[in-house]
């Protein structure tokens, strides 16, 4: 996964990586935005009128072009902060509170939903060779349920944005 795309607390497993890389193109993308504002607020302000060269009809022009470009920087910001400001600080506070419980979050921790926990724990199981995929006995006969909360006893819950995850 690359930074351009959204991640939401809808999904069933988010490595820290992933996390990562979203808050930091979203805060490039963010400051991009605010230097064009702040760069046609320059301009605008920074506008020497005394130069003796333009005609006062030349001035005016030049300044309602500066003053365009300025309107059109604040609402690609204000535009910005609409679409992607919420998503941001609930990512920021996701990784501030998953960061403290993981040694790992720099270089991939992972996150799983609570209700697909379950799910997880089944997986972990068999990728980990504690059970026998080609038996169906007594695999069928597990309680993942009780199982999956064993399991959560070595994670720590964050809450992303209202849902809860786990992390180890």
């Amino acid at each position: 996964m690359r930074g351009d795309t959204e991640i939401t607390n809808r999904e069933d497993v988010i490595d820290s990586r992933d996390i990562i890389d979203r808050i930091d193109y979203l805060e490039d993308e963010r400051t991009a935005v605010s230097d064009k504002r702040d760069e046609a607020q320059e301009a605008y302000d920074g506008y020497d009128m005394s130069d003796k060269k333009k005609t006062a009809e030349e001035d005016l022009d030049a300044l309602e072009e500066l003053k365009a470009a300025l309107e059109d920087a604040q609402n690609a910001l204000k535009e910005w902060d609409e679409s992607n400001e919420q998503e941001l600080k609930a990512l920021l506070n996701l990784a501030d509170q998953a960061e403290g419980y993981s040694d790992d979050w720099k270089h991939g921790s992972t996150l799983i939903r609570d209700s697909y926990f379950k799910e997880y724990a089944q997986e972990f199981a068999e990728d980990i060779g504690a059970i026998n995929n080609e038996c169906s006995w007594p695999n069928n006969c597990i309680d993942w349920e009780k199982a999956a909360d064993e399991l959560k006893q070595d994670y720590t819950s964050v809450d992303f944005d209202g849902v809860d995850y786990w992390i180890r």
